[in-house]
């Protein structure tokens, strides 16, 4: 592809290409869409070979792409983007587990939003679910997508691995095999994260080492979505990570990612740390929310906390990181250069809520050096 240059036209509104191979999908999504007057539709294709050739005479602000098409896949249609040039793109994905699954594949290789395929029923889509588009293609429009690898595997010295190897086989053992201790030494790092946090978690979790601390995550994402999520992650990552359950405990070696729908706390009895997981009313619009884990974080861990807040849109995390600030802990946002969507950072910064501002492919290695 040899594309024209890219922005926003001269009337400033979103310019948006629909890929998809249904022609009735196309016209909806089409009609939805330019009832926004910030929206400007440049065009669909019924697959990404059409696609192409209409971005060679203008490169849409935002691609809303469809994943299961003829001639290419959208997969494999968005890594070529993001390989040439990384472009916003929201996914339509089915509500099945192999829709999931495939969304999931599509976040991983750069997607920043995703919406739900109608199928049937398409006039309730057009009263139930167009708002959402709306929203999806305007978050997406402010995102900044790139291409990212993971980091090299930080160096752990050999006596450091044996230590803490042997505090994480202590770690799996019952609670009520020791005694109730009323503080513990034992370290835990609390990520949140939001838009472009999928792709930006990969690389922090697959840069760490097998020892390493404890680490409990929130990333926006609804039910579904999260268990997929984490198991992906764990076929990549050397640490353990999986959907968290209420009442798992929380150890040297192992990730939770708090479940969509639900939100996730950090609670300690005596040395041991463990996670609720709870239903409740949303907050700063989300469940799980980052707030909600970082400030039990502050509460339980407080100066044996590593707190990072990562790329996201809005403010969530932002006041719960600055609790974990003033409770003693080390805090961390992750610079904009490296972000997706500068939001929850730059907030928690404005807060004074970060004691430092790291590039993505830094924090890994920070992380290391906070369990040792």
């Amino acid at each position: 592809m040899s594309p024209p240059t890219q922005g926003a036209g001269a009337s400033g509104q979103i310019r948006v290409l629909i890929v998809d191979d249904s022609a009735v999908v196309r016209q909806v999504m089409g009609q939805v869409l330019e009832k926004d007057a910030q929206i400007r539709v440049i065009g669909v294709a019924a697959d990404p070979i059409l696609a192409q050739e209409k971005m060679a005479h203008e490169w849409p602000d935002v691609i809303v792409l469809d994943v299961e098409m003829p001639r290419m896949d959208g997969i494999t249609f968005l890594r070529k983007i993001m390989a040439e040039r990384p472009t916003p793109v929201v996914i339509c994905s089915t509500l099945t587990e192999k829709g999931a699954e495939t969304t999931m594949q599509a976040l991983a290789a750069g997607a920043v939003g995703y919406v739900t395929k109608p199928k049937i029923g398409l006039k309730d889509f057009i009263s139930a679910s167009g708002q959402e588009l709306i929203r999806n293609v305007k978050m997406a429009a402010q995102t900044r997508p790139r291409a990212m690898r993971a980091p090299s595997l930080p160096e752990v010295l050999p006596e450091a691995s044996t230590r803490v190897a042997a505090l994480s086989a202590a770690a799996h053992s019952a609670p009520d095999s020791h005694p109730s201790l009323s503080r513990t030494t034992e370290k835990i790092v609390a990520i949140g994260t939001s838009t472009g946090g999928t792709q930006a978690l990969e690389v922090v979790l697959t840069g760490l080492p097998r020892v390493s601390p404890g680490i409990v995550i929130v990333q926006h994402m609804p039910e579904k979505f999260t268990a997929m999520f984490a198991s992906r992650l764990d076929g990549l990552c050397q640490i353990e990570v999986r959907e968290a359950k209420h009442g798992d405990r929380v150890i040297p070696g192992r990730a939770l990612v708090a479940p969509g729908g639900l939100h996730m706390r950090l609670v300690r009895n005596g040395a041991y740390y463990h996670v609720d997981v709870i239903d409740g009313p949303p907050v700063n619009r989300h469940k799980p929310s980052v707030d909600v884990l970082f400030k039990s974080v502050a509460q339980c861990a407080a100066g044996n906390a590593l707190g990072i807040i990562m790329t996201g849109m809005g403010d969530d995390g932002a006041r719960g990181l600055r609790e974990m600030h003033e409770a003693g802990a080390r805090t961390i946002a992750q610079d904009e250069a490296s972000c997706v969507v500068f939001g929850m950072p730059r907030e928690a910064i404005k807060l004074g809520a970060a004691d430092v501002e790291l590039p993505l492919d830094q924090i890994a290695a920070e992380i290391v050096r906070f369990g040792k």
